[in-house]
């Protein structure tokens, strides 16, 4: 097996128009514990083909370079493309979709496809049940960063 895909969905009382914006390099720092990028564009204005540089942390086994493919912000939608080059590569696609002014469903899917080894191994240990958890994290983090 060198491809594995998963997609959750999670409801946030939050506008879309709102959350969006934290679906980013420079957005993901407010919620996610410890993250933080290397900005190689010279802005952190999120735009199509936006490349910037993550360091070891969930999912990766390596530095990554990440590629934004799709940014649709009046559709609350962003894709991304991460190489981490010598394991594998991911899909992440972001999709917002407002239920009301003060409720958003958060679609998230990754897919993973090996280049390696290591990828395989990766991929092999990106369960099902380990994808719901790490999806339930995003939303219990998010839940923390509005609640402050």
């Amino acid at each position: 097996m060198n491809r594995v895909k998963h997609s959750a969905d999670f409801q946030t009382a939050q506008p879309a128009e709102i959350l969006f914006p934290l679906f980013s390099a420079e957005g993901e720092k407010y919620w996610v514990p410890g993250w933080d990028y290397t900005n190689v564009m010279g802005t952190t204005d999120l735009h199509e083909d936006y490349i910037f540089i993550t360091g070891d942390h969930d999912h990766a086994t390596s530095d990554a370079i990440w590629l934004v493919k799709r940014h649709q912000p009046s559709n609350y939608l962003v894709e991304f493309y991460k190489v981490e080059p010598k394991d594998k590569v991911g899909i992440i696609t972001v999709q917002c979709s407002a239920l009301s002014e003060t409720n958003t469903n958060v679609k998230v899917t990754y897919e993973y496809i090996a280049l390696s080894d290591k990828g395989t191994e990766f991929i092999k240990s990106f369960t099902a049940k380990e994808y719901e958890n790490f999806i339930g994290e995003w939303q219990r983090l998010l839940e923390a960063y509005f609640a402050t």
